[in-house]
């Protein structure tokens, strides 16, 4: 338990609270750790935690958790009238760009059903149930996070569900919003440059950073994560953790690798036929889930290095 670094992590319910009130450049000063440090501490806690088993138990709630998602993804947009055909190709695009075509071309075809079953009549009822899906695939992930923090679940179960419905939400506004900015974000742009008369240089200079943003919103989506989903108490708000960006860095730079892999020298569709794509969305997922874990860790070895530190002053 990282012994060599820092005296063994405090088991009582006070520490676990204490740590979590720290600033943010307590954070990025890593908790009074060298990188290297870090590093070791992280490496310990990640084969003590066995985060391959864990990732993928998460994958496995991911894919369960997917079509239920995009089910209500499809019916709020289309409750609300945005052009879900636009923003059917925009999640395509943002899909290939971190996602092996296979799994991206499966995901739109889900899409595409999922718009078709609604427009038919889908009832409010079966949208109940797709929540309660797409949540339990969240509440997996608070299950993993308080275990990557050694924290014990003391919420009720009604209390958890509520976080996970809520956290739900918050992740499918996200999608949406970076959505809307990678298909709409052109026409946004130049009008708003038009109405200021800014011109177009400044219009197409802007039009650079959509895709950057687009990023932004998957460091909020992670962000988010792990300030809510573990069992943590008097947590202040952080834009930005070193956990968080060590993550999200990690899954753009696997998720690309694992792309360049599965459409050069991936063999999934002959070994395994029919549904060598969904097996090759669940190592995506299993990726992501890896990815998520390692953030977490770190996030946790820097709080309570930080704690640590705190009670010896």
């Amino acid at each position: 338990m990282r012994s060599h670094v820092e005296p063994e992590r405090p088991r009582d319910q006070e520490s676990r609270t204490l740590k979590r009130e720290i600033d943010v450049a307590t954070l990025w000063s890593l908790g009074g750790l060298t990188w290297r440090e870090l590093a070791e501490n992280v490496w310990e806690e990640l084969a003590e935690d066995r985060i391959l088993g864990r990732a993928a138990q998460l994958s496995f709630y991911f894919l369960l958790s997917l079509f239920p998602l995009l089910m209500i993804m499809v019916a709020l947009l289309n409750r609300f009238g945005f052009l879900e055909s636009a923003l059917r190709d925009g999640l395509a695009r943002l899909l290939d760009t971190v996602a092996p075509q296979s799994a991206s071309t499966l995901v739109d075809d889900a899409l595409q059903s999922i718009a078709e079953g609604i427009g038919a009549g889908g009832t409010s009822f079966g949208l109940l149930i797709a929540l309660w899906a797409a949540s339990s695939g969240m509440a997996a992930i608070m299950s993993a996070l308080n275990y990557a923090y050694e924290i014990v679940e003391t919420r009720p179960w009604w209390k958890r569900r509520l976080v996970a419905i809520c956290l739900v939400f918050a992740l499918m506004s996200l999608i949406v919003m970076a959505l809307i900015l990678i298909v709409y974000g052109t026409e946004i742009v130049t009008a708003l440059a038009t109405g200021l008369g800014l011109g177009g240089m400044l219009a197409s200079a802007l039009r650079i950073v959509e895709w950057p943003a687009a990023v932004v919103f998957v460091l909020l989506v992670f962000n988010l994560l792990y300030l809510y989903a573990p069992n943590l108490k008097h947590r202040a708000w952080h834009w930005l953790m070193p956990g968080t960006a060590i993550a999200v860095g990690l899954w753009l730079l696997a998720s690309y690798g694992f792309k360049l892999y599965v459409e050069n020298f991936g063999t999934y569709n002959k070994l395994y036929g029919s549904v060598g794509t969904v097996v090759v969305l669940l190592l995506w997922f299993y990726i992501t889930g890896i990815a998520i874990l390692i953030g977490a860790q770190v996030n946790s070895v820097i709080e309570f290095a930080a704690a640590n530190k705190v009670r010896k002053v």
